[in-house]
């Protein structure tokens, strides 16, 4: 079968295989065709829906993106080939899959002041920080539900901490400039009046300067925080709410008439132990395994922490100040990093005698401020920066999969989101929402 699609008359033929892994009705005849060598992936997908639509007249088409030995096609066909040594003489098998891309951009949510931090671990609800020391949940991504105020300083992160006192509870953790971090709990019971005005059950005391990142371990028994005093702190957040030994009461100031009447115990808490080794910003820090801590600071190093012992058996040092940190990808296994240049760098651990990074990304035009890894896939990743930009990276290629280009100004924070969103924050005070994004 022949397919000369929209190419240039006389233009060369390459015979190929287009195979895939999903299921019916996506899956075209295997059979070799020809087709004109200078395709591009435009080109690949038109025919690909040409073959799913005959004998199918219910079928919608749709964009596909191609992989040829692993690696995704961002060129002209006869120029991947030259590029990667490929010849043409034999059948090209050539894999297929849905493009990886966002289908809908939902209105922002609108915040008071810059919006420097944001989960979306959970389906029901987003919860961002805020530069105006308030945390908010909104529910469904669509209306705030709970605002989580006492910080006297702008909030530099946010943690849906996975353990649940309780039913219908969620335990949330924020971290702030003012030194501090907070613990809360709010019942998932739908609140008559929004948003509830809500009062963290502990402040977690002990750091010498602000708070910039903090994770909780996947017990959510333990929380780690990283500071501009260099150290990386770990607290016990398992203790419940009312415990008042090692603690000290706080007064609690009256909120709305949303929340609960009179005045409510408050308590403070040390930390368990303290990581010491930065000598500047602990900017980011990760809990992706029982045992292991991996912070990034501005001393341009990334650590790796035994939890047990306190020791850094990992440490890796780059050419740049480092903003921010994800471990992901294969196995859980590969460390994502960006700071001030334009470059999404990813290293492997667990290859050992270099520290060269195993990837490189470089579409960015600013210091990039956030990545994160897709929470199930080994391949996807999204960076944000101050170029006002969120880009999806795929490993196998080395341009974005796509550009959202959202925000009017410095984007600070980003995340995924029911698996097929892409939510981020800014400078321009807004909350993003990209959905429908087909993670394969």
């Amino acid at each position: 079968m022949d397919f000369n699609g929209s190419s240039s008359e006389g233009s060369r033929q390459v015979r190929v295989r287009f195979l895939t892994k999903m299921p019916p009705p996506l899956r075209a005849p295997t059979s070799a065709i020809a087709v004109p060598s200078n395709l591009t992936r435009m080109g690949l997908s038109e025919i690909v829906n040409l073959l799913l639509k005959n004998g199918n007249d219910d079928y919608q088409h749709q964009p596909f993106d191609f992989l040829v030995d692993g690696e995704l096609i961002r060129m002209p066909l006869d120029q991947f080939l030259l590029a990667k040594g490929i010849s043409a003489e034999k059948v090209l098998e050539i894999e297929y899959i849905k493009v990886v891309a966002p289908g809908k951009q939902q209105d922002p949510l609108m915040h008071d002041e810059w919006v420097s931090a944001v989960d979306g671990s959970n389906p029901s609800f987003i919860l961002t920080g805020c530069y105006d020391g308030s945390a908010r949940l909104w529910k469904g991504g669509e209306s705030c539900s709970h605002v989580l105020g006492g910080h006297n300083g702008a909030i530099t992160s946010v943690n849906i901490i996975k353990w649940i006192h309780g039913e219908n509870n969620f335990h949330l953790a924020t971290g702030s400039k003012d030194r501090t971090l907070r613990l809360w709990m709010l019942n998932a019971v739908e609140p008559g009046n929004y948003p509830v005005e809500v009062r963290a059950y502990k402040i977690l005391k002990g750091h010498n300067s602000s708070v910039q990142s903090i994770s909780a371990a996947p017990s959510g028994d333990m929380l780690c925080s990283g500071s501009w005093d260099c150290s990386i702190k770990l607290w016990d957040v398992k203790k419940q709410p009312d415990t008042e030994d090692d603690s000290v009461s706080v007064k609690k100031r009256k909120v709305g008439s949303n929340t609960a009447h009179g005045e409510e115990p408050q308590f403070e808490a040390e930390a368990a132990s303290t990581l010491v080794g930065h000598t500047q910003c602990v900017s980011s820090v990760v809990w992706p395994e029982a045992d292991t801590i991996y912070s990034a600071s501005w001393d341009h190093s990334i650590r790796q922490w035994d939890v047990e012992t306190g020791k850094d058996p990992w440490n890796m040092v780059c050419e740049k100040v480092l903003n921010c940190l994800d471990v992901g990808g294969e196995n859980s296994a590969l460390v994502a990093a960006g700071g001030s240049d334009p470059i999404l760098r990813i290293w492997d651990p667990r290859k050992p005698g270099t520290l060269a990074p195993v990837f490189q990304f470089a579409s960015h035009s600013s210091w990039i401020t956030a990545c994160k890894w897709h929470p199930r896939s080994w391949f996807h990743l999204l960076s944000a920066s101050y170029d006002g930009k969120v880009m999806l990276w795929d490993l196998r290629t080395a341009w974005p999969l796509a550009i959202i280009d959202s925000h009017k100004d410095k984007v600070l924070c980003t995340d995924w989101w029911k698996d097929d969103s892409v939510i981020s924050g800014g400078a321009d005070s807004k909350l993003c929402i990209s959905s429908g994004v087909s993670i394969p």
